[in-house]
């Protein structure tokens, strides 16, 4: 019982730092930026009190430690990957091309006899 109410209460800091942003129209914008900042830091400390909060800030952190551990590839290898669907993609426009234009020409020519003018 004790998280929901924090959680309901995170919520609401959100929603007044929303609401901070546009009570506060007739300052800089800057002003109205860190209210909105200050609601979102707020209500995540108090979120992060919850049972809920607590699972999420153990996942994020595991999720940092798995992408460390990724072996990402090199700047060649990611230019050589793109070149290659670059070009993929262009045989197979090329491909579609043909294959639409030779259709056209059995269909409306040949059987059809529509000849275009």
């Amino acid at each position: 019982m004790a998280d929901k109410i924090k959680f309901s209460l995170a919520l609401v800091l959100l929603a007044a730092g929303v609401a901070g942003f546009y009570l506060l129209s007739e300052q800089a914008m800057i002003l109205r930026v860190l209210a909105v900042l200050a609601g979102v830091a707020v209500a995540a400390a108090v979120a992060w009190k919850t049972a809920q909060g607590q699972r999420f800030f153990a996942f994020a952190n595991e999720s940092v430690v798995e992408a460390r551990k990724v072996v990402w590839p090199t700047r060649k290898e990611t230019m050589q990957t793109t070149a290659m669907v670059f070009a993929f993609v262009v045989v197979m426009a090329l491909f579609l091309y043909l294959t639409d234009k030779s259709l056209e020409w059995v269909l409306y020519d040949l059987v059809l006899g529509w000849k275009k003018s």
